[in-house]
């Protein structure tokens, strides 16, 4: 059907003079094609690279080193990790990221970290388990208030651990351009975000370490308690994902403030946990 709308013939006449052409794609032909299986982190704690030694291979970032660990626990090695890719780069704008290297007909794909899991099985099996590696349904329902309680209080607890984040209104006041501050080249000057002079009143409440730090303590103290001289969390014969999960957490915590790493360092068989995982960890790992 002919539309209802049609151009004026003096536009139609100036608009054939750019008619709009289509190309086909060009292909992107890398200068190194990828080797192995590539996992993309937020960066380690050091960026300097010793290839003496696979220490500072491990995300600062909980949710990568979840899937690091991960990874390594089910028993996938070498695996490469780069962090020069900022998380706006990944899927959904997110890290971590699996950049999987094209294989027979496979071709190089980029996986979500929900992905993960199924890309594991494919390399180890074992994804038929229904218990999830667990003993038997009790345990992986006890599983699920594990996870709640490392998600809940001691993320919490690390997050507020770590050093405060600049805000958009400090980033206002330094950043420069040209040697003067942002504000003073602006006419007139931003307005304060919040504030009684601010078209966003201000809002919220500051949660403070102080506030959840007992719950933050029982929360250690029955980690510790339920791992006991286990290997492996729950009883679990071999590591499950709460293993993956728990050893992130403690990870980070041991190296985070003195407020929320002393918790851990009482308990000696977390450390000794979190030490004895780490090295399996690092040894999954290589860099790109």
């Amino acid at each position: 059907m002919a539309s209802v709308f049609s151009l004026p013939e003096p536009l139609q006449r100036f608009l054939s003079k750019f008619p709009l052409h289509t190309y086909p794609p060009v292909p992107v032909i890398s200068k190194r094609p990828l080797q192995k299986p590539t996992l993309w982190i937020a960066p380690p704690r050091t960026t300097a690279i010793d290839q003496t030694s696979n220490s500072d291979i491990l995300s600062t970032d909980v949710e990568c080193l979840k899937w690091q660990a991960y990874i390594a626990l089910r028993g996938v090695t070498n695996i490469a990790v780069r962090w020069d890719i900022s998380p706006e780069g990944g899927i959904d704008g997110r890290l971590p990221c699996l950049h999987t290297p094209a294989f027979g007909d496979a071709s190089s794909e980029l996986l979500a970290p929900r992905s993960i899991p199924g890309w594991v099985d494919g390399q180890v099996g074992g994804g038929n388990d229904s218990l999830n590696g667990y003993s038997d349904e009790m345990l992986k329902d006890e599983s699920h208030a594990w996870v709640s309680l490392l998600e809940g209080v001691v993320h919490a607890a690390l997050n507020l651990s770590e050093p405060p984040q600049p805000a958009l209104s400090q980033l206002l006041r330094t950043t420069t351009a040209g040697g003067r501050a942002l504000e003073a080249i602006l006419s007139p000057p931003p307005a304060p975000l919040t504030g009684l002079s601010s078209v966003l009143p201000s809002y919220g409440t500051n949660i403070t370490l102080s506030s959840i730090q007992g719950q933050y303590t029982d929360a250690i103290a029955s980690l510790s308690e339920r791992l006991g001289t286990d290997k492996w969390f729950l009883g679990s014969e071999n590591p499950t994902a709460l293993d993956a999960l728990a050893f992130a957490y403690l990870h980070c915590l041991l190296y985070s403030m003195d407020s929320t790493r002393i918790e851990v360092t009482r308990r000696v068989n977390l450390v000794t946990w979190e030490c004895r995982v780490r090295t399996q960890v690092e040894a999954a790992f290589t860099r790109t």
